[in-house]
C-alpha cells in the first residue's frame, strides 16, 4: 500500500516507476554504501595523488536540474567539513558551465569537475567536461552517474584522470521526475569525499536507511490530510544546505504535477524580501527545520509571522524533534522518527526529500496527471531535448 493506493490503483495512475523509485531509497542508500566502500582504496589514490601533484585544487560540482542540487546540497557540508585547507569547493550548473564558461573556468587552476548525471547523456552535461577540457590545463574528473551506458560513464572508462562511481543500476529511475537517482548521488560523493570515516558513515547510513523507511510508512495520514487542502500553490523553506533540498522539492511537484500547481523555494529569511508575495489563501508553505539551534531561532520567527498572517494558507513543519512551539504554530507537524543515531544536518535532507518526492506523487494523482509521464505534450523530457551545443 502507497499514500494509501493498492499496486493495481497505482497501475491505473500510471505511477508504477515513480512509486517504486521513491520506496526504494533506503535499500539503494545502502547499497550505494557498499560501493563506495569497494572503491575506497581507488578513491583514496585518487585524492591522494590531487593533493601531492598540487598545492591548491578546485572541485565544481555540477550537473543540470535536480543533478545540479546535488552538488548546490552538499558543497556547503563539505566546505565545513573539509580538513584539507588547499581544496576549494564550489557548486556551479552546467547550463552555466556551457554557455558561460569564461566567468566559470580558470586555465592556471587545477580542476576537478564533480558531474552528477542520472543518464549521463544530457547535452549540457557532456558538453560540460569538453568545454572544461579545453580551457583548464590541469583537468581531471570525478562522474558519479546512474547509467553505466551513458556518454559520461563511456568518456570516464581509461581516463586516469578520471574517478568514475557507478551507482546501483536501480536508480537509474524510469519516471519522468529523477527521485532515487537524486539521492544516491548526493550520498555517494558525501561517502566518497570522507572516505577516511566509512565505519562511522556505515552505521549512519544504515541508521538513515531504517528511519527513511519507518517515516515513509508513516506518511499517508499526513499526506491525504494535506492534499484535501487542495493548495494552488507551494513554497519550500530551508536555511543553509536545506536550501537545495527546498529547491529540489519545488521542482518535484512543479514537474509531477506539470507545472500545474505552482512551486517555489526559499530560505526563511529570504522569503520576507518579495518571495513571500506568492502566498494567498490556496499556498501551503512547507518547512524544512534546522538541526541548528542558532538557525532555528530565525525559522521560528518566521513560522510565527505566518501562522499569523491574515490568510487562509496552510503550514506544514518537518522537523527532526517534538516542540512545542512548532505545534502551536503549523497546520502539520510531522517528526523524523528516531533510529537512535544524531544525523547532521545534510543527511535530515534525505528524509525531507523524500516526503516532497511522495507528496508530488499525491498531488500528481490528485489532479489526474500520469504521474510516470506529467508532461504528455513532451513540453519538457526526461533526458533534456533540443539543446544545441556551439563550439568554443
Amino acid at each position: 500500500m502507497f499514500l494509501p493506493f493498492s499496486q493495481e490503483q497505482i497501475k491505473s495512475f500510471c505511477a508504477e516507476h515513480t512509486v517504486k523509485e521513491i520506496l526504494q531509497q533506503p535499500k539503494l542508500w545502502v547499497e550505494t554504501f557498499k560501493i563506495i566502500n569497494e572503491n575506497k582504496d581507488q578513491i583514496k589514490l585518487f585524492f591522494e595523488s590531487l593533493t601531492n601533484k598540487h598545492g591548491r585544487v578546485r572541485f565544481v560540482f555540477t550537473g543540470a536540474g535536480t543533478s545540479a542540487f546535488v552538488g548546490e546540497t552538499i558543497t556547503p557540508f563539505l566546505r565545513k567539513n573539509n580538513k584539507n585547507l588547499s581544496w576549494d569547493l564550489e557548486s556551479i550548473a552546467t547550463t552555466d558551465l556551457v554557455s558561460s564558461p569564461k566567468y566559470f573556468l580558470n586555465k592556471e587552476i587545477p580542476t576537478v569537475l564533480v558531474s552528477f548525471a542520472r543518464s549521463g547523456n544530457s547535452p549540457e552535461s557532456v558538453a560540460a567536461v569538453e568545454v572544461a577540457e579545453k580551457i583548464v590545463q590541469d583537468f581531471y574528473q570525478i562522474t558519479i552517474t546512474c547509467n553505466e551506458h551513458g556518454q559520461l560513464a563511456k568518456k570516464a572508462q581509461g581516463d586516469e584522470n578520471t574517478l568514475l562511481l557507478l551507482m546501483p543500476p536501480a536508480s537509474h529511475d524510469e519516471g519522468f521526475a529523477m527521485t532515487s537517482s537524486f539521492s544516491c548521488m548526493m550520498l555517494a560523493a558525501l561517502i566518497a569525499f570522507q572516505y577516511e570515516s566509512l565505519n562511522e558513515l556505515e552505521l549512519l547510513v544504515d541508521g538513515l536507511a531504517s528511519g527513511t523507511e519507518n517515516f515513509l510508512s508513516s506518511l499517508s495520514a499526513h499526506l491525504e490530510t494535506i492534499t484535501e487542502f487542495d493548495f494552488e500553490r507551494i513554497i519550500y523553506l530551508g536555511s543553509g544546505l536545506l536550501g537545495g533540498i527546498a529547491r529540489e522539492s519545488a521542482l518535484k511537484v512543479l514537474e509531477l504535477t506539470s507545472g500545474k500547481t505552482v512551486a517555489m523555494y526559499e530560505t526563511p529569511l529570504g522569503f520576507r524580501h518579495g518571495p513571500k508575495s506568492i502566498m494567498n489563501d490556496k499556498s501551503l508553505i512547507v518547512f524544512f527545520m534546522s538541526h541548528d539551534e542558532y538557525t532555528r531561532k530565525y525559522e521560528l520567527d518566521l513560522l510565527k509571522e505566518l501562522n499569523q498572517a491574515n490568510l487562509e494558507s496552510k503550514i506544514a513543519v518537518l522537523d527532526f524533534k517534538d516542540e512545542d512551539t512548532v505545534k502551536e504554530y503549523s497546520d502539520w507537524q510531522i517528526c523524523i522518527p528516531s533510529s537512535g543515531i544524531e544525523w547532521e544536518e545534510v543527511y535530515l535532507g534525505f528524509v525531507y526529500v523524500t516526503f516532497a518526492q511522495t507528496l508530488a506523487v499525491k498531488k500528481s494523482i490528485h489532479l489526474g496527471i500520469s504521474v510516470d509521464n506529467p508532461s504528455v505534450d513532451g513540453l519538457v523530457n526526461r533526458v533534456v531535448q533540443g539543446v544545441t551545443i556551439y563550439p568554443l
